[in-house]
């Protein structure tokens, strides 16, 4: 059961909106920082790399053993800490509605959320659901950097824009930084966790009053 509840959580049709949102790709678009396949690529590779192999991925980890093993309290602290590294409204946003959005579907297959938290943070929702069908906490983790860069690269496609070949390029490619993160969040501690992202920040701040815009981050 494991394969396919794994491959059901990395499928783009998880009913969790991640469509609608980029991260903060589209005002580094308009900035024009991405512009063609290789600064989509360049953009995207660091993100996994340098961002979410820093912390998201790591904190997905803790989340993920925390409910394995039954200790809630640790479960809760990572959910608050996840929610309080969010730098703009945005992204914010962008974690609660998407960690709603799963609660809210495991609960529809019938697991109901277990932590007693008023917001959930998209890394917790996921990390959680995984668990519940218990799935390989290294194998989870690789379908969660999947998925989010699956996101950035079809945001891209629809953006830059880039053509269906161009994105599966860029997925290709990328495989080496998702196998990279998962390795790098596997080996630090607590005290080497880093959410320290200021370009990131600003775009995504600036994302806020962009001119136009497809998407909602």
């Amino acid at each position: 059961m494991s394969l396919a509840a794994l491959l059901q959580l990395a499928s783009p049709t998880l009913p969790v909106g991640a469509y609608s949102y980029s991260q903060g790709l589209e005002s580094a678009i308009d900035a024009g920082h991405v512009r063609d396949e290789a600064t989509a690529l360049r953009w995207i590779a660091d993100a996994l790399e340098l961002v979410l192999a820093r912390y998201e991925a790591p904190v997905w980890l803790r989340l993920h053993r925390a409910f394995a093993s039954g200790t809630s309290d640790n479960a809760i602290e990572w959910n608050e800490d996840v929610l309080a590294t969010r730098e703009t409204q945005e992204l914010r946003a962008e974690s609660v509605q998407m960690g709603y959005s799963l609660a809210q579907l495991m609960r529809t297959l019938g697991h109901a959320f277990p932590l007693d938290v008023e917001t959930i943070a998209y890394p917790t929702a996921h990390a959680w659901a995984c668990s519940c069908w218990q799935i390989d906490e290294h194998q989870g983790l690789v379908a969660y950097l999947y998925g989010w860069a699956e996101n950035q690269v079809m945001a891209a496609l629809k953006t830059v824009p880039l053509g269906q070949s161009a994105g599966q390029r860029l997925l290709l490619a990328l495989r080496t930084s998702i196998d990279a993160s998962a390795k790098t969040a596997s080996s630090l501690s607590d005290t080497d966790l880093s959410t320290q992202t200021p370009m990131l920040a600003i775009l995504s701040s600036l994302h806020e009053t962009q001119y136009s815009r497809l998407f909602r981050s």
